[in-house]
């Protein structure tokens, strides 16, 4: 089973414990936009991606799943990685 782009998008933006609110109010969008995104039912272009990458600190996943890494693996693996080190980051700040 693969995960589909709109939900590895929704994880990297619970991860970063955004709403869909606000996450649209960032991306000058609409709530409904973000959640059409995010149940892929709208496919973002790569402005989208790429800013949806730096709002919720999560550049690396989007990257690796468009070069074709398993989302399932993203997710399990990469993701929860990519927030430690958005922790120690802040701890050092």
């Amino acid at each position: 089973m693969n995960v589909k782009l709109g939900a590895l998008l929704k994880a990297c933006r619970q991860k970063a414990d955004i709403s869909q609110f606000e996450m649209a109010a960032n991306m000058n969008r609409s709530q409904s936009c973000i959640s059409k995104f995010e149940n892929d039912e709208k496919v973002p272009d790569a402005y989208t991606l790429m800013q949806w990458g730096q709002l919720t600190n999560c550049s690396e996943v989007i990257v690796a799943f468009l070069y074709g890494m398993d989302g399932i693996t993203i997710i399990q693996q990469l993701l929860p990685i990519i927030g430690a080190i958005a922790m120690w980051t802040v701890r050092l700040i």
